[in-house]
Protein backbone atom coordinates (compact mmCIF):
# COMPACT_ATOMS: atom_id res chain seq x y z
CA UNK A 1 0.00 0.00 0.00
CA UNK A 2 1.20 3.49 -0.90
CA UNK A 3 2.30 5.76 1.79
CA UNK A 4 -0.16 8.26 0.31
CA UNK A 5 -3.16 6.06 0.38
CA UNK A 6 -2.54 4.60 4.09
CA UNK A 7 -1.95 8.24 5.30
CA UNK A 8 -5.74 8.72 3.98
CA UNK A 9 -7.22 5.85 5.32
CA UNK A 10 -5.56 6.75 8.35
CA UNK A 11 -6.64 10.71 8.19
CA UNK A 12 -10.02 9.25 7.52
CA UNK A 13 -10.58 7.21 11.11
CA UNK A 14 -9.21 9.83 12.68
CA UNK A 15 -11.92 12.37 11.24
CA UNK A 16 -14.78 9.76 12.12
CA UNK A 17 -13.18 9.55 15.70
CA UNK A 18 -13.61 12.94 16.10
CA UNK A 19 -17.18 12.92 14.43
CA UNK A 20 -18.15 10.44 16.46
CA UNK A 21 -16.85 12.40 19.85
CA UNK A 22 -18.53 15.18 18.90
CA UNK A 23 -21.55 13.20 18.45
CA UNK A 24 -21.41 11.94 21.64
CA UNK A 25 -21.05 14.94 23.13
CA UNK A 26 -23.90 16.65 21.69
CA UNK A 27 -25.80 13.70 22.54
CA UNK A 28 -26.41 14.44 26.24
CA UNK A 29 -24.46 11.82 27.14
CA UNK A 30 -22.55 14.03 29.23
CA UNK A 31 -25.33 14.36 31.88
CA UNK A 32 -25.06 13.62 34.97
CA UNK A 33 -26.88 10.58 34.89
CA UNK A 34 -24.61 8.97 31.78
CA UNK A 35 -21.50 10.57 32.54
CA UNK A 36 -19.38 7.42 32.93
CA UNK A 37 -20.49 6.10 29.90
CA UNK A 38 -19.97 9.39 27.77
CA UNK A 39 -16.72 9.96 29.74
CA UNK A 40 -15.08 6.54 28.92
CA UNK A 41 -16.42 6.76 25.33
CA UNK A 42 -14.83 9.97 24.29
CA UNK A 43 -11.31 8.83 26.61
CA UNK A 44 -11.16 5.60 24.77
CA UNK A 45 -11.38 7.57 21.48
CA UNK A 46 -8.67 9.93 21.77
CA UNK A 47 -6.82 7.33 22.80
CA UNK A 48 -7.15 5.52 19.65
CA UNK A 49 -6.36 8.40 18.31
CA UNK A 50 -3.26 9.44 19.83
CA UNK A 51 -1.75 6.12 19.17
CA UNK A 52 -2.47 6.74 15.29
CA UNK A 53 -1.09 9.99 15.14
CA UNK A 54 1.90 9.16 17.08
CA UNK A 55 2.52 6.12 15.62
CA UNK A 56 1.84 7.07 11.87
CA UNK A 57 2.47 10.63 11.98
CA UNK A 58 5.23 10.98 14.15
CA UNK A 59 6.29 8.12 12.57
CA UNK A 60 7.07 6.33 15.96
CA UNK A 61 6.32 2.81 14.46
CA UNK A 62 8.85 2.62 12.40
CA UNK A 63 11.18 4.08 15.11
CA UNK A 64 13.52 1.47 17.52
CA UNK A 65 11.71 -0.38 20.05
CA UNK A 66 13.62 1.61 23.39
CA UNK A 67 12.04 5.05 21.90
CA UNK A 68 8.45 3.58 21.96
CA UNK A 69 8.84 2.33 25.52
CA UNK A 70 10.83 6.04 26.52
CA UNK A 71 7.15 6.99 24.89
CA UNK A 72 5.34 5.20 26.84
CA UNK A 73 7.09 5.54 29.98
CA UNK A 74 5.92 8.96 29.57
CA UNK A 75 2.35 8.77 28.63
CA UNK A 76 2.35 6.66 32.02
CA UNK A 77 4.08 9.70 33.73
CA UNK A 78 1.28 12.40 32.36
CA UNK A 79 -1.13 10.08 33.96
CA UNK A 80 0.16 9.62 36.93
CA UNK A 81 0.51 13.15 37.67
CA UNK A 82 -3.38 14.25 36.28
CA UNK A 83 -4.58 11.22 38.24
CA UNK A 84 -2.70 12.85 41.34
CA UNK A 85 -3.85 16.37 40.57
CA UNK A 86 -7.52 14.80 40.10
CA UNK A 87 -7.76 13.65 43.62
CA UNK A 88 -5.93 16.54 44.83
CA UNK A 89 -8.79 19.23 43.30
CA UNK A 90 -11.55 17.05 45.19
Amino acid sequence: MSDTKLYTIIYVVLFVFATVQVAVEFAGVLEPETYMIGLTAIMILSLIKAVLVAGYYQHLRFEPRGLTYLMLGGLAGVIALTTAAAYSIT
